[in-house]
Formats: structure tokens, C-alpha cells, sequence
């Protein structure tokens, strides 16, 4: 790859769970009232013929690891399992008051935090309560986060039995020194046991979560850390960036010093000599920063154009509504998004009051919903086309084929009249690809660092 397009393009950017992302959500027009609207419409439209996702945030972990951006509590108090979720199923239960009808669910997710810092009993209260109240759809798919150092048989064995099938484990990396600059000590055999545990029991999706441009950081333990992964054959892969926002995140990522930090052409590098060992072992590219088996549902939908991307990740089934639970979590109604309440305190006083958690959100304009379409494909298909009144941008086009144009000059993509291939040497770069339609970052340029840097 060209050291000069690494440096050209390696900007900050943001990652596109979302368009438009949440630093351009418009909080000024959205309201509890909007909100409640368009979720309603969107149940209307899809609960019979799809279903709907559920996000569920559980926040609590025992210690912090200094790579994470995610919302937690760091505690060793177990007591506050509980009261958790307890809140999580009456909030649940306000939006199936809310429903015309009962909820047909076609995804679950538990995410973090650490899902397993909760008990198996625990947990087993959660899904029931939250079924109770809901019908499951004929392919329904249920997973969750596993934390390697406390991922028990008996949780494998009891969200087993509650109908998961797939299971994600946290590695990042397993030299010593990066597992301590980011407060992460896991060694090898914990993750190996657990990953056996997953597969004896019966578990059909099993991956493993990787981290390229951590401190410390070198080529050899890149390749010692794929090495030891392809040992255990996990049927997906997340090989994620490191997204380095210490103005974000504080003292949770000032454990060591930026310059710790890989960067530019040599954190690229522990990204291609890594994607190139997983090749070996059969291991494909699907979207952005994701690898799979050809055996695995994930690569199934990449293939038949049916991979979908949401605040969840990438799934292999797309639902028009998720819901998120739980604190700080953002539900999405297709023409709406909505945030919870951040701070656990908060959120539940709101939920004491019979108030949906929610303090803010954007509702999606008409231009919105067609630059979302453009940027889904984009990150789940390398591809997208305007060759229809759903894709078509009006008055748009000459601004974004404008924006397009050096990334056509330098290989990243193939434009005809009325499509865009993202090419090979284009894919490391789908975020700047992206970014190109973009039109809210590009009308409001931030005066601030917002994002990570996007190569």
C-alpha cells in the first residue's frame, strides 16, 4: 500500500454506526412525543414482517480497561445487579405498553460493560422477563459479550438454554505488555477454555474480538496474537482499530503516552500483515473490520447483500427497529434515533416517574434517509447505486460526485453514471469513502477533534 494515501487519508472520522452521526444529531427538533411517534410507525410498518432487535446495555464491570469507549461502572458490588434489572424490564415493559400489539423479537444483544459481571440466574431473569412480553421470531438470532477472565460454563450453558447461539470474547491482545498498559490481563488459556467450553455446548457463531494500534503494540505481537487465534478457529473475527480519543475519554486513556501509540504507516501495517495471516486460515472480509468463515451467517449475508450495520455492529439480519435498553443506550426507528439517559442514577429516577429514559435524539430529514442508505451499503456491500428514486439525491449529486472525485483519482473507487465500487486498494479507506457523502460534516466541518483517525 502507498505510505502517501495512509498519510493522505488517515484524518479523523467518524465510524458510522449511525448517519447522521450523533455529534450532527439536531437535539433541537427531537422530542419524547417525536420519538414515540416514529417508533410506533416503524413497529406498524415491520413488527409482523421482520421483527424487532433489542439492544441491551449492562454496564457494570469490575475493572476498567484503558482501550474502552464504551459507557460503564466500575464496581466489585454484585448487590447492583438486581436493581438493574429490574429497571431494564420496566422500561421494556413502557414500550410494550406503548405497542399496538405484542412484540415479535427478532434479535437480542447484550452488550457492555460486561454482560457476564451478572450472574447466570440474573441473567436468566432478564430474557425471561423480557419474552414474557414477547413472541420470538422463526429465525430468531440471540448474543452476547463474553469477558474471557469470568465467562462461566454456567453462563454459556444458561443463555445456551435461553436460545443464544452466538458469543463474542473480548482478546484485543495477548502480549503482556499491551494487556497492561490497557488494564486487560487474560491470558491465552483463558480465552482457549472458554471458546471450548462455547463450542462443546453448542453455540454456532463463536468470535473473538481483536484490537490493531494498542500502546506498546509491536509487528511480532500482532502476529503472535493471530497466530494464537487461528489456533482456535473461531467462526467470525472483529479486527478493530484502536480509537486513541483520550479528549474524550480522559484518564481512561492516559495510562500510557500518546506517543505509545502506533500510528499511520505502522499501525496500517499491523492491520494488513494481520488481515493477511487470517486469509490464510480462510478467513474472509466482510464490511469494515470483520472476518468470517465462508460457513458463517455473516459471510452468508455479505454475500447475498443482506449484511446490515447498527449501533450492535454488524448483523447478518437487519430489523427497520431496534430498541435499546438499559443506560446510555440509543434505540433506532429507521427515521428516528434516541439516546438514554448516561448516567445510571438518572435513568433511574426517569424510569421511577414512568418516563422512557430517553434525553435526546435526532429525527431524520428526507436527505438523511437517503445519504443513510448510501452509507449502510457502502459499509456493508462496498457498493452503492442511485439508479432509483429511494437513492437518488436530487439536487445532491453534483456536491457528492464533487467530494468523490480525488478518491476516484486515486484508486480507491469506480464510479459510473449511477454507482460506486469501492475497489481493493479502497477498501482500508470506507470510512474517508464514506465521509465523502457525508453532508452534515461536510456543511458544519468540526473546530474540535470529534473523532478517531479513520485509517
Amino acid at each position: 500500500m502507498s505510505i502517501s494515501l495512509v498519510q493522505k487519508y488517515n484524518v479523523p472520522g467518524p465510524r458510522y454506526t449511525s448517519y447522521p452521526t450523533v455529534p450532527y444529531w439536531d437535539e433541537s427538533s427531537f422530542s419524547s412525543e417525536s420519538w414515540t411517534a416514529t417508533l410506533l410507525k416503524s413497529f406498524k410498518e415491520s413488527n409482523r414482517s421482520e421483527g424487532l432487535s433489542l439492544y441491551i446495555h449492562l454496564p457494570y464491570c469490575e475493572s476498567l480497561c484503558t482501550f474502552c469507549g464504551c459507557h460503564k461502572r466500575i464496581t466489585k458490588r454484585h448487590e447492583v445487579e438486581h436493581p438493574y434489572i429490574e429497571a431494564v424490564l420496566k422500561e421494556w415493559n413502557l414500550y410494550c405498553n406503548l405497542f399496538p400489539e405484542k412484540p415479535i423479537i427478532k434479535e437480542i444483544h447484550l452488550g457492555g460493560g460486561t454482560p457476564t459481571f451478572f450472574s447466570p440466574e440474573n441473567l436468566e431473569r432478564l430474557i425471561n422477563g423480557i419474552l414474557d412480553k414477547a413472541d420470538k421470531a422463526p429465525h430468531y438470532e440471540f448474543s452476547f459479550e463474553g469477558h474471557p477472565n469470568n465467562t462461566t460454563r454456567a453462563h454459556l450453558q444458561k443463555l445456551f438454554d435461553l436460545g443464544f447461539r452466538r458469543v463474542s470474547f473480548g482478546v484485543q491482545d495477548y502480549a503482556e505488555k499491551v494487556q497492561t498498559a490497557i488494564h486487560r490481563i487474560q491470558p491465552f488459556h483463558n480465552v482457549a477454555k472458554v471458546t471450548f467450553w462455547a463450542k462443546e455446548i453448542g453455540y454456532t457463531s463463536i468470535s473473538h474480538d481483536l484490537v490493531f494500534g494498542l500502546p506498546f503494540q509491536t509487528l511480532a505481537n500482532e502476529i503472535d496474537t493471530i497466530e494464537k487465534t487461528n489456533s482456535l478457529s473461531p467462526d467470525r473475527l472483529a479486527f478493530y482499530s484502536y480509537a486513541h480519543v483520550p479528549w474524550i475519554k480522559g484518564n481512561g486513556q492516559r495510562g500510557f503516552k500518546d506517543e505509545d501509540v502506533p500510528k499511520d504507516d505502522a499501525k496500517r501495517q499491523l492491520y494488513e500483515v494481520g488481515k493477511s495471516l487470517l486469509a490464510e486460515k480462510g478467513y474472509l472480509e466482510i464490511g469494515m473490520d470483520h472476518f468470517a468463515q465462508k460457513e458463517d451467517a455473516m459471510y452468508t449475508a455479505f454475500k447475498e447483500g443482506k449484511l446490515h450495520r447498527n449501533f450492535m455492529g454488524y448483523t447478518a439480519s437487519k430489523t427497520q427497529l431496534m430498541i435499546g435498553l438499559g443506560v446510555s443506550s440509543i434505540s433506532d426507528s429507521w427515521y428516528a434515533f434516541a439516546q438514554n439517559e448516561k448516567e445510571i442514577e438518572t435513568y433511574y429516577n426517569r424510569l421511577e416517574k414512568n418516563e422512557l429514559p430517553v434525553f435526546r435524539g435526532h429525527v431524520l430529514t428526507d436527505e438523511d434517509l437517503i445519504i443513510r442508505k448510501h452509507i449502510l451499503n457502502l459499509m456493508c456491500q462496498f457498493y452503492t447505486n442511485w439508479e432509483n428514486d429511494a437513492f437518488y439525491f436530487n439536487t445532491l449529486l453534483p456536491e457528492i460526485l464533487y467530494n468523490l472525485d480525488e478518491l476516484k483519482n486515486d484508486g480507491l473507487i469506480e464510479l459510473t453514471h449511477n454507482s460506486l465500487t469501492i475497489t481493493e486498494k479502497g477498501k482500508p479507506f470506507v470510512r474517508n469513502i464514506c465521509m465523502a457523502f457525508d453532508l452534515r460534516l461536510k456543511r458544519n466541518a468540526p473546530t474540535t477533534q470529534l473523532f478517531s483517525m479513520t485509517v
